[in-house]
């Protein structure tokens, strides 16, 4: 397993080591010994999600907030898509910086997105299973977002806009500066 840091601190982009024959593959997902010593975090995952998507679908950007913020271990089961996680942290020398990553079930890189960020996919594959462990549970009325496609941050999702797919809430989510 390899841990490298994004330009976001806290951020690390995971990959696995693969070990491959002609019966197929075997990775180790996620190891919370190994994980702690490439990072120096050490989470507490309690609630895992999964969802299928897609070509086109823009899910996000989203974040849980207050005593319900939480950090995710994402990747993508089948398919590939493009992740984004956007720093919002107060006084971060990079908030409003966001990084983009492909995540597919041929690269099995995995992202890790500390509290305090957005956090959104879009689907590149014809569709895409996407995991992801969270180390808190989902709170509704914690929930908050930023409209995927605000001017300010100017994520690049690598899908034609005519082609995008967004939810009624991501569509009509706040901007960034609000």
């Amino acid at each position: 397993m390899k841990a490298i840091e994004t330009k976001l601190k806290g951020c690390f982009i995971i990959e696995p080591s693969v070990f491959q024959d002609s019966r197929g593959y075997f990775f180790e997902s996620y190891n919370q010994i190994k994980f702690e010593e490439l990072t120096g975090l050490n989470p507490v995952f309690l609630q895992d999600n999964q969802s299928k998507s897609s070509y086109g679908v823009i899910r996000g950007l989203h974040q849980q907030t207050g005593e319900f913020a939480q950090a995710k271990l994402v990747r993508v089961l089948e398919g590939k898509v493009l992740d984004i996680a956007v720093d919002v942290r107060e006084g971060s020398e990079t908030y409003g910086e966001y990084v983009a990553v492909e995540l597919s079930e041929e690269n099995n890189r995995q992202l890790f997105i500390p509290r305090g960020f957005l956090h959104g996919f879009a689907v590149l594959s014809a569709s895409a299973t996407f995991f992801y462990k969270c180390d808190n549970v989902y709170n509704k009325e914690s929930e908050d977002g930023v409209n995927p496609l605000d001017h300010t941050l100017a994520v690049d999702w690598q899908v034609p806009l005519e082609e995008m797919i967004l939810s009624e809430k991501d569509k009509n989510a706040r901007s960034f500066k609000k």
